[in-house]
Formats: structure tokens, C-alpha cells, sequence
């Protein structure tokens, strides 16, 4: 009778260990699914809104440069800004270089960041990295020349944040190109998601921007440009996709539920608010492209 019952409590121990250890993979997994799932949120978006980006640059900027009407640059004088120069062949040359790099940069980032794009088309990939990383760096150049050389205003502290990004989009650059040589894929696939996230920092700017003043009227805080918001955006817009893509690598490698659920919310809830800043800047877009007055 007592082997018997002893039996029976060692099939039920075995038992409530199985379920146990059953429950803890799916758990894990399932984690792990939000992590994944809320990244591709995350990446449908953002393709989405940077496609749209480019289109705008090419109509906008791209046909202006086509048609010698460089002038109506200034259609959309942010903030007192006035891009177009007349007489200033260096300065419009290095602005128009400035947009459309921004506009390939928009268009051709997000395939480098597909798996599956490496392992299924290689040298497409090989050929889209190299033009991206040619594009990269003229971006970074030419946004020293315009704030440090062709800007004559003192300097600000966006300008301050320009500069800081452009050297973080070298720094990246290399490091992308470094890790590759080395076969090191891991790092670079790494350092190539932080260098698509500093190279997209004027975009990000952008849908910043609208992000706050739509969430803001929203919750009644009555936001308009001077805010301190600003300031603080202008310099740093590069920043919280940054943080959010270490946040990302470190929930990746930790095998904790909790984290990788938190990290998943966190990216979804940003992700939310990027899809804000893009629904409401594509009709100011849009107004920009027309030839009908412009609103925000």
C-alpha cells in the first residue's frame, strides 16, 4: 500500500514538473511573439510613413531642382527658415543634395533592415547597402555645411543636434561597414538598425512634431510652436528611437517574460505615437505639394 502510494506522489510530482516546464516555454514564447509582432508593427509603419516621405521629396524637391523653381522651397517657411537662396549655387546645391539623399535615404533604408532581403537577394542587398551608405554620408556632410557654413544665424541648439547626429551617422557608418568585413552579423545588424534610426532623424523630427501638437490638443495642453518641447525635439529627435533600439536588442537577449513583454508595450504605445505624428503630417503634405494655401 505505501509503494503504492508512493508511486502514485511520484507520478503526480512528475506530472505537476512536466506542467511546469510546459508552461514556462510557452510563456517565454509567447513573449517572444509579442516582442516580434510588435516590431513588425512598428516596421509596417514606419514603412508607410517614410514611402510617403519619399514621394513627397521627389514631387516636391526633386521636380523643383528639374524645373529650375527652386524658389518654392520657401512655400513652407518654418519657424522663419528659408531654404532657397537666391544666388547662393553652393548653398541651394547642397540643400537640394540635403533633401533628396533623405528621400533615397527614406526609400531604400527600410530593405537593408529585412532578413530575409540578405539571405534571398544578396547582391541586391550588397548594391542597395553600398548606395545607401554613399547617400548616408553626403546627408551627414551636407548638414554640416548648411548649419556651420552656409547658415549665418548664431548657433542654436538644433544646430548643435544636427551636428551631433551627423557624426553619429559616420560613426554608425563605419561601424556597419566594419562588422560586415569582419563577417561579425550580428553586430552588424546592429549597428545598421542605429544608423538607419540616426539617418531618418529629420523624418522622425517631422513626425515628432505633429505627433505632439495632435496628442497635445487632444489632451487639451493647447501646444504650439515656441514650446519648450521643441527645443528639447529639434535637438534630440534622434534620441528616443535610439534608446528605444537598445531597449530592443537587451529585451532580445534577456530570456525574462516580464522584459520582453514591457519592452513589446513600450514599442507599441511609441509606435501608436509615431503613427499619430504620420496620419497628421501626410494632409500638410499634401497641402505642401498643392498649390492651395497650407495649414497645419
Amino acid at each position: 500500500m505505501d509503494k503504492t502510494l508512493e508511486n502514485a506522489s511520484a507520478a503526480e510530482a512528475i506530472k505537476k514538473t512536466t506542467t511546469i516546464k510546459s508552461r514556462q516555454p510557452l510563456s517565454l514564447q509567447a513573449a517572444r511573439n509579442a516582442l516580434s509582432y510588435s516590431v513588425i508593427f512598428w516596421f509596417l509603419s514606419v514603412l508607410l510613413g517614410q514611402w510617403f516621405f519619399f514621394y513627397y521629396i521627389i514631387k516636391f524637391y526633386g521636380f523643383s531642382v528639374i524645373n529650375d523653381n527652386m524658389e518654392i522651397w520657401n512655400r513652407w517657411e518654418v519657424m522663419g527658415a528659408t531654404p532657397y537662396h537666391a544666388g547662393d549655387f553652393a548653398g541651394n546645391l547642397a540643400f537640394a543634395a540635403h533633401a533628396i539623399g533623405a528621400g533615397i535615404v527614406a526609400f531604400g533604408g527600410v530593405f537593408q533592415l529585412i532578413p530575409k532581403m540578405r539571405s534571398r537577394f544578396p547582391v541586391f542587398h550588397r548594391i542597395n547597402g553600398y548606395v545607401y551608405l554613399f547617400t548616408v554620408i553626403l546627408l551627414a556632410l551636407s548638414g554640416y555645411y548648411l548649419v556651420w557654413f552656409r547658415d549665418t544665424s548664431p548657433v542654436q541648439l538644433g544646430d548643435i543636434g544636427t551636428s551631433i547626429n551627423g557624426s553619429l551617422i559616420l560613426g554608425f557608418a563605419y561601424l556597419t561597414v566594419h562588422s560586415a568585413i569582419k563577417k561579425d552579423m550580428t553586430s552588424h545588424r546592429k549597428w545598421a538598425i542605429c544608423l538607419f534610426l540616426v539617418s531618418n532623424a529629420q523624418w522622425f523630427l517631422r513626425v515628432g512634431v505633429f505627433s505632439y501638437l495632435i496628442t497635445g490638443t487632444t489632451l487639451g495642453l493647447n501646444p504650439a510652436f515656441g514650446d519648450p518641447f521643441f527645443s528639447m525635439w529639434t535637438f534630440g529627435c534622434f534620441l528616443i528611437p535610439l534608446l528605444t533600439a537598445q531597449l530592443y536588442f537587451y529585451a532580445q537577449a534577456n530570456r525574462k517574460t516580464s522584459v520582453k513583454l514591457g519592452v513589446s508595450i513600450t514599442l507599441c504605445v511609441l509606435t501608436l505615437l509615431m503613427l499619430i505624428g504620420i496620419v497628421g503630417y501626410t494632409p500638410f503634405l499634401l497641402s505642401v505639394m498643392s498649390e492651395g494655401p497650407i495649414s497645419i
